[in-house]
């Protein structure tokens, strides 16, 4: 018989081996010496030591599920309690059920790590649901569809929750992008229906425009081309592919006015810059009549000179004023002079102008000769009364006698 700290061999070669509860049969060995028996099932013995070790690695350094964790603790407890080796099957137990306690440690862990995963994943769907509702309500069409296509992809890489939580979050996140999407449609099926508007507008506005082209009716047109930009402006934007055809239609309609007009107006400059040299040459000629000599040659000079006046065309609008004012200041003095002749030559005026004085006359005679009796008497306020009275008709008499002096008398 042989056998040593954990197992013995009897005499019929049955192996056996010492546990806590006494020796277990481990199996039969008739194949060489008990000795060689002993070491076979010590080998198997470290084989479940390497074993343990490996699988307690695995635990420590990878993610093997507690599942398969478990299974293989199963599979090597399974060997440990058949007693097919010999060692310290009890510390190989005590290694297995710190195995099994890990993996649960693990399990908890994992469980606490899903638990809070979920969490998270829920609280970050709720925000992207929210956000995405208000979204749903953005007039901001471009950069709310692109930022609804974004929380889509981050949504895609959340883990999912419980069917029923994850369904009702997606179907009211769905339900926002529906929505908005909804929104935007009718948005611009409207727009479309403005711009197809829009551009019937344009249409009528080009027609008028390019019509009205070659008119040379220059102001009632520029004043129409100026409404009609006006109208432009109002009607919006057409469609893109119409709206920048349409335009240089328009455009080129006024385009064509406005330069034959400038052509013409460019012309008409020049002429009015002409005729404005013209004029002022003549009431430089007209100046020199001043002051009025001979009334009769000057007022034949004069009318020569506005003959000439007349033939000429119009002159820059800026430039009037000045110029004919030139004119009007000789024609004035003209005319002045000749009231002042019409005064001196009328018998009627000068018959009135000559009696007038001779009343006035007689009365500062009259005035005088009260003043001396006055005096005489000693009535020195009667006489500075009359004084007075004097100055009065003294002034009287010398504007007369003035105006008499005009007829020549």
């Amino acid at each position: 018989m042989s056998s040593d700290p954990w197992g013995r061999v009897d005499e019929t070669g049955t192996v056996y081996v010492r546990t806590a509860d006494g020796e277990q049969v481990v199996g039969s060995w008739q194949a060489g010496s008990p000795e060689e028996a002993l070491a076979y099932f010590e080998r198997k013995y470290e084989g479940l030591v390497v074993e343990i070790g490996l699988l307690e690695k695995r635990v420590q350094t990878t993610d093997l599920s507690a599942k398969d964790a478990q299974v293989a603790i199963d599979h090597i407890r399974e060997q440990v309690d058949a007693h097919h080796a010999v060692g310290d099957l009890s510390a190989l137990r005590v290694r297995l059920d710190k195995l099994v306690a890990t993996v649960e440690s693990r399990r908890e862990e994992r469980r606490q790590q899903r638990a809070k995963q979920s969490d998270e994943a829920r609280k970050a769907k709720e925000d992207l649901v929210v956000e995405a509702e208000q979204l749903a309500q953005s007039d901001q069409w471009r950069a709310a569809g692109e930022r609804l296509r974004a929380l889509v992809d981050t949504w895609k890489g959340l883990p999912r929750l419980d069917r029923k939580s994850d369904d009702e979050l997606w179907h009211r996140f769905s339900h926002a992008r529906s929505a908005f999407s909804k929104r935007r449609k009718g948005h611009f099926a409207q727009l479309d229906a403005q711009r197809e508007e829009a551009r019937r507008t344009k249409e009528r506005l080009v027609a008028e425009a390019e019509a009205l082209s070659g008119s040379t009716d220059w102001g009632p047109t520029a004043a129409r081309y100026r409404e009609l930009m006006a109208d432009w402006k109002a009607a919006g934007r057409a469609q893109r592919e119409h709206e920048d055809d349409l335009w240089n239609r328009f455009r080129g309609a006024q385009d064509v006015f406005f330069a034959a007009r400038s052509s013409v107006f460019a012309e008409r400059d020049a002429e009015q810059t002409e005729n404005l040299k013209l004029k002022e040459e003549l009431a430089e000629e007209a100046e020199k009549l001043l002051p009025i000599g001979d009334l009769k040659s000057a007022r034949a000079a004069f009318r020569s000179i506005n003959e000439r006046w007349e033939a000429i065309g119009h002159v820059p609008r800026d430039a009037r004023p000045k110029v004919e004012g030139r004119m009007h200041t000789v024609e004035r003095a003209l005319q002045e002079a000749e009231e002042a002749e019409w005064r001196r030559t009328n018998p009627e005026a000068r018959a009135r102008a000559e009696g007038l004085t001779g009343q006035l006359q007689a009365a500062v005679d009259k005035l005088r000769a009260q003043i001396e009796q006055a005096r005489a008497q000693g009535n020195a306020a009667r006489a500075d009364k009359l004084e007075r009275e004097l100055e009065g008709r003294q002034a009287l008499l010398d504007q007369a006698l003035k105006g008499l002096q005009e007829f020549g008398g």
